[in-house]
């Protein structure tokens, strides 16, 4: 989440109530979380395993719970909590606001978009050119649909991400993460009905222009799926995930979080995808491989039945 304008650290270590030490005099532009951290964003911290992973990262203002050693020019802001910090500045400056009306006075909707009958549109939602929302479609705060976008029936975009922070010495052990990032969807997509798309954590989740979606996809939170990208129904996608260009991933596919699939890469039906996958191939089963050789694999299989029987009947011979 980008901030309206630069914030000076100062002002936010006296927000959350932090020690700042460092660089007392810079200016903050956004806060991120660690998978999307720009240069000049705030990220927090709070356990030491993930310490050096986050003061090397690009972020100039770190949140943590303790003092260490820092790169000239950042600072870190130490206070007991860092994820409270965190949820406080998030609803500092992106608080929730309750709908009054089922179009927002915020939203922007193109002359020519079609909006029907029970969509919901919420606040800071922009509609291109052309586009059509069928009916009961919820856009949540933050959205944003590009030109000639179709979205069909039920579809609900921009719902919070699956995220929890999670400590076992406290009595709730998941901590929801506020959600303060965006849904962009870009020109010429078409989403099938009863798609969800999460909205970002702390950055967008974005849908490249010209893809096109079946019925009944998720994508988590953060996943950026490039252009004219094909996903059959019941793909399921998890956080921060890539798809490159022209990916195609058929019927009930399954990704795990935080990987890669390169371009014109094809995910046959039913396939898990639990690491990276190079483009330019066509992949199946769990762990996804290589379509043809997971296919020997399967005839090989099936034959074991029978290179039992003639190992059985070998070992028989061999006795008499």
């Amino acid at each position: 989440m980008k901030f309206p304008a630069p914030v000076s650290v100062e002002w936010i270590a006296s927000l959350i109530e932090a020690e700042l030490v460092g660089n007392k005099k810079g200016f903050a532009i956004g806060i991120n979380e660690i998978h999307k951290v720009e240069k000049g964003d705030l990220v927090f911290v709070d356990h030491p395993k993930y310490y050096k992973k986050c003061i090397e990262s690009n972020a100039d203002f770190i949140i943590i719970n303790d003092s260490t050693d820092i790169p000239e020019g950042k600072a870190l802001l130490i206070c007991k909590e860092p994820f409270d910090a965190y949820l406080k500045i998030v609803n500092h400056f992106r608080p929730f606001v309750p709908a009054e009306k089922s179009i927002s006075d915020s939203a922007s909707i193109h002359p020519s978009a079609v909006v029907m009958p029970g969509v919901f549109v919420g606040n800071h939602v922009t509609i291109g050119a052309g586009s059509v929302i069928h009916p009961n479609v919820t856009l949540y705060d933050h959205v944003h649909i590009g030109e000639r976008v179709v979205i069909h029936s039920g579809s609900v975009i921009g719902s919070d991400a699956f995220y929890f922070n999670t400590r076992k010495n406290r009595t709730a052990w998941y901590k929801k993460m506020q959600s303060c990032g965006r849904v962009l969807i870009e020109d010429d997509v078409e989403l099938g009905a009863g798609c969800t798309i999460d909205r970002g954590v702390t950055h967008d989740t974005i849908i490249g222009s010209g893809t096109k979606l079946d019925n009944q996809v998720h994508i988590g939170h953060d996943t950026v799926i490039g252009k004219n990208c094909l996903l059959a129904a019941q793909v399921g996608v998890a956080g921060a995930v890539e798809i490159k260009d022209g990916a195609i991933l058929w019927g009930q596919v399954g990704v795990s979080k935080t990987l890669t699939i390169g371009e014109n890469a094809v995910v046959l039906a039913q396939t898990g995808v639990p690491s990276s996958l190079e483009g330019n191939k066509t992949y199946f089963g769990y762990p996804a491989e290589d379509a043809a050789v997971k296919r020997r694999e399967l005839v090989w299989v099936k034959r074991i039945p029978e290179i039992w029987e003639r190992l059985k009947n070998v070992e028989q011979l061999m006795r008499k």
